[in-house]
């Protein structure tokens, strides 16, 4: 089943009725439905005059909801995650601990290829010259020793919003729209990891002390060009320019939604990711050496 993504720019309150989420808006009309909390998987609060009940918070941990706050400028910027997110956790947060040095860089190796070959599509897909990706992707070595992700984006940017375009966190477009994506991805991505029983902030190749969530940044690293090209079909070249508009949210918040192909199946991003973490524990405990990584059709 594909899950709903709830999200709240009024203001609002959560709570349960019979076991169901329960909304009421505070609107005039003091507007009221019930949600089945096994139909939802990812909840963003943006508005700041939104209450939730501690029952709600409960529920929504034990059905694995992805739950976003987002800050003043109504960007993502927290998330709630579970302090016990599988029933073996200690054994599966051992294994991802002890991993060795040459598996990890293995991993990276993989993830970094199979990044940079949905970046080749996305360019395909638009008609551009994509043969340099395509080449850099059979070339990557373990851990990527060569930086060839570096030089994969530096002409994949090139590429989709020419020679002056910088990636960064400003707020101008596209960087705007892409950020709220890639906020959404890596909530996803962080949730799925916990489900997984492992521990977000240990990753396979991001080590920043200041970062809780390498192990995230590692793995949604693959599903990037997929908020990629839903950003850039939100512009028809004349909309470049614009901000972060609220129908872009919207389209932005289908991202669990859309599918991707993965183990040679079609499944929505959402269930996408879980698969990919499964199997990144299954390389962290000896089962096998590779992870499944989505692709484009």
């Amino acid at each position: 089943m594909v899950k709903r993504t709830l999200h709240f720019g009024n203001s609002a309150h959560l709570s349960l009725r019979n076991s169901q989420l329960l909304i009421e808006l505070k609107d005039e009309l003091r507007t009221s439905k019930t949600i089945p909390l096994e139909d939802v998987g990812v909840i963003i609060l943006e508005h700041p005059h939104i209450t939730i009940s501690i029952s709600v918070l409960d529920a929504l941990i034990k059905a694995n909801v992805a739950l976003i706050s987002c800050d003043n400028h109504y960007m993502p910027s927290g998330m709630f995650l579970p302090l016990e997110g599988h029933h073996t956790q200690t054994e599966r947060i051992r294994h991802q601990l002890n991993a060795s040095e040459p598996l990890k860089k293995q991993l990276w190796q993989q993830t970094i290829k199979s990044k940079i070959e949905n970046q080749a599509r996305v360019l395909e897909k638009l008609g551009l010259e994509d043969l340099r990706l395509t080449n850099l992707a059979s070339k990557v070595l373990s851990g990527d020793t060569g930086n060839l992700e570096a030089q994969a984006a530096s002409y994949y940017w090139q590429q989709l919003y020419g020679s002056d375009f910088v990636r960064s966190r400003k707020m101008e477009s596209p960087n705007a729209q892409l950020n709220y994506g890639y906020a959404i991805l890596r909530s996803l991505v962080a949730r799925a990891l916990s489900a997984s029983g492992m521990y977000p902030s240990v990753g396979i190749h991001h080590r920043n002390k200041y970062n809780a969530f390498c192990l995230a940044d590692d793995i949604m690293e693959p599903y990037r060009p997929f908020v990629d090209w839903l950003v850039l079909n939100m512009f028809d070249g004349s909309e470049i320019e614009t901000g972060l508009t609220k129908d872009q949210k919207i389209q932005l918040l289908q991202l669990p939604q859309i599918d991707v192909y993965i183990a040679e199946l079609k499944r929505p991003l959402f269930h996408a990711v879980s698969l990919t973490t499964a199997s990144l524990y299954k390389c962290f405990s000896g089962e096998t050496r590779r992870v499944s990584f989505p692709g484009f059709e």
